[in-house]
């Protein structure tokens, strides 16, 4: 006996399709938000790390760098004398311009000198607004450190110039007796300027857990911890923060979710989540912290969460949609079987009905085909004609390359013809030199016609501009001479030496002139300045004609490939954008700016070089 078959409704099918498109909604919501939050938890983690390293790392530094000059100046004679011979005013004066010239060279915040009890007897700043001659530092721990014979450190807000500081001191000693003290006070308002505008908060604690540096300012001189009486009376003590407010930062609540330590900052309202990493800095006495805010992790779990859902609806879509048509087709079965009793008992009057449906299908059949056919030949004609398109691309590309050095060369080739017909044979030869050293170059082109898939920077090197330049008034020279256009070369008393590549930078020079001739033929004022300066690092470089410039309009797309202000048929709008791409490559920028006694001004920023023996031995 066969066994019995149950039979699923349509209901119950739609019903465990609801069922289970809740169930697995459900279990994506309860688990796989917290996977999702704690994956993206572990990045963000991983990134502030990363910036917590680089914040320690440069605190450290900077103040490595002072550490030991104290120790250096303690032992300079003039102060040694200073501190021995305190009410002499000569040695005072030569003192204080001794302090005073050190402090400019080291770039510290400020030097002085005090005796061992606590007045200040010379500083480099005793020519300023606020002076620390004649001041009492007694009750800071760096000179009761230095006073017995210890290098000191200590960190405070000034007393007297209100700024803050990081304090190094020295004992001077005269023998084994400390006849004085020298500190240095170093600026860390640099440091802390670096912060801002990151994608985290730093802050920077005391052994108090108050903050006195932080990428915010709102929260300077908070304290992450309840400020108690004994902590604020351990600060007052020192005077740490001089007269500066102290406050409680708002932090609402901190837990930790999987090893990673949360804090929210704000009032009951509204308030900011951070990830909050730490790292002690013993030396210093400081703790750094970096503070992410969690709200872009949380909200790309949320998205992936959501992502996860929006996969599930769809695959639900998906299974109704089958359902559906499972059904469907069941009630078509359930109707051809109906039909086909019904045709049987009237076959022989429906045969010629049944033969043009028969007949309507065979030709519906062959439609389709037809149209399948034809949708292949469609995809195999857009394919080609991708690949026609980057073929012309390529082509446009390697005809514009190529078109200035073939004027050239035909240039130099008509004149080396004429000079051989007058029997100037030197003259013409010399042309003939100059045509093969254009046609090197055009292979030099060719070969680095890979510019335009980012060449690696281990190619560039040293290249002396005025070479550059020489070799780009050759190629360029007849299109001077046919636009009546007159260039100014200015590459300053001494010419600079950029790194780049010499073919590539000689191509954008080339690119760039060829258009300010285009931009001056015909107007009255043909001239075109190139010029070179140098400006810390870099090198600029500018050329500037004296044609209609560029219009404000389209001053962000005349970099864009094949884009031209030029008529029909004058170019083909991709000499700024190969120029815009090489200049790119050389670790640069090249820029395009109106100028206001009119004309346009094409600058080029390269990063200066020098010659090695090898270089300039080529």
């Amino acid at each position: 006996m066969g066994r019995a078959v149950k039979v699923v409704s349509p209901l119950q099918r739609w019903l465990l399709l609801g069922a289970s498109f809740a169930i697995l909604a459900t279990l994506i919501v309860a688990l796989g938000s917290p996977l999702a939050q704690r994956a993206y938890l572990d990045e963000a983690e991983t990134r502030a790390q990363t910036t917590l390293r680089l914040a320690v790392a440069a605190l450290r530094g900077h103040l490595r760098r002072y550490e030991a000059l104290p120790s250096v100046v303690a032992d300079y004679p003039i102060i040694q004398a200073m501190v021995i011979d305190a009410d002499n005013q000569a040695l005072s004066d030569r003192g204080n311009a001794y302090l005073k010239r050190i402090n400019a060279l080291l770039n510290s915040s400020d030097i002085y000198v005090m005796l061992p009890n606590g007045e200040t007897i010379a500083a480099s700043n005793f020519d300023g607004d606020v002076s620390f001659v004649g001041e009492n530092f007694s009750y800071r721990p760096y000179f009761t450190e230095a006073v017995e014979g210890r290098q000191g450190r200590f960190f405070a807000l000034g007393t007297t110039s209100l700024k803050r500081g990081y304090y190094f001191s020295a004992p001077i000693r005269i023998g084994a007796v400390v006849r004085g003290v020298v500190v240095f006070k170093v600026d860390v308002d640099m440091i802390e300027a670096t912060w801002a505008g990151g994608d985290s908060e730093i802050i920077v604690t005391d052994p108090e857990e108050i903050v006195f540096m932080t990428s915010r300012p709102e929260w300077l001189y908070s304290a992450l911890e309840p400020l108690t009486p004994d902590r604020i009376e351990r600060t007052q003590i020192s005077r740490r923060y001089a007269d500066a407010d102290l406050f409680d930062l708002p932090i609402r609540r901190a837990r930790s979710v999987e090893e990673h330590q949360l804090i929210a900052i704000g009032g009951s309202r509204a308030s900011q989540e951070f990830l909050m990493l730490g790292e002690p800095m013993d030396e210093a006495g400081w703790t750094v912290r970096v503070l992410l805010d969690t709200t872009s992790a949380r909200t790309q779990a949320l998205t992936l969460i959501a992502a996860a859902l929006m996969v599930l609806g769809l695959a639900t879509l998906a299974a109704a949609f089958i359902l559906q048509r499972s059904a469907r087709l069941e009630e078509r079965t359930r109707l051809q079987s109906a039909a086909r009793e019904q045709l049987e008992q009237r076959v022989a009057e429906r045969t010629a009905d049944l033969a043009a449906v028969n007949r309507q299908l065979e030709t519906e059949v062959s439609e389709r085909r037809a149209t399948e056919q034809q949708l292949r030949q469609t995809q195999t004609d857009l394919v080609q004609a991708g690949k026609l398109a980057a073929l012309g691309q390529m082509s446009a590309a390697l005809s514009h390359e190529f078109n200035q050095p073939l004027a050239a060369v035909r240039n130099y080739a008509d004149n080396a013809a004429v000079l051989i017909e007058r029997g100037r044979v030197v003259e013409a030869s010399d042309n003939i030199a100059r045509i093969s050293k254009l046609t090197e170059r055009m292979a030099s082109i060719s070969k680095h016609l890979r510019n335009f898939a980012r060449m690696p920077n281990r190619q560039l090197r040293a290249v002396p501009l005025e070479q550059v330049v020489a070799d780009t008034m050759e190629v360029i020279a007849w299109r001077l001479k046919a636009a009546d256009a007159e260039i100014h070369i200015d590459l300053g008393p001494v010419p600079p030496i950029v790194r780049a590549g010499p073919v590539r930078l000689q191509q954008v020079l080339v690119n760039i002139i060829s258009n300010a001739a285009d931009a001056v033929e015909g107007l009255d004022d043909r001239r075109i300045d190139l010029t070179a300066r140098s400006s810390g690092s870099r090198v600029l470089i500018t050329v500037r004609d004296r044609g209609p410039g560029v219009p404000e309009g389209i001053v962000g797309r005349v970099f864009d490939p094949f884009f031209s202000t030029k008529g029909v048929g004058k170019g083909l709008g991709l000499g700024l954008s190969i120029s815009y791409n090489i200049v790119k490559d050389f670790g640069g920028n090249l820029s395009v700016e109106r100028h206001q006694e009119g004309g346009a001004v094409f600058t080029i920023a390269l990063d200066a070089a020098e010659l090695t023996l090898n270089e300039a031995a080529e």
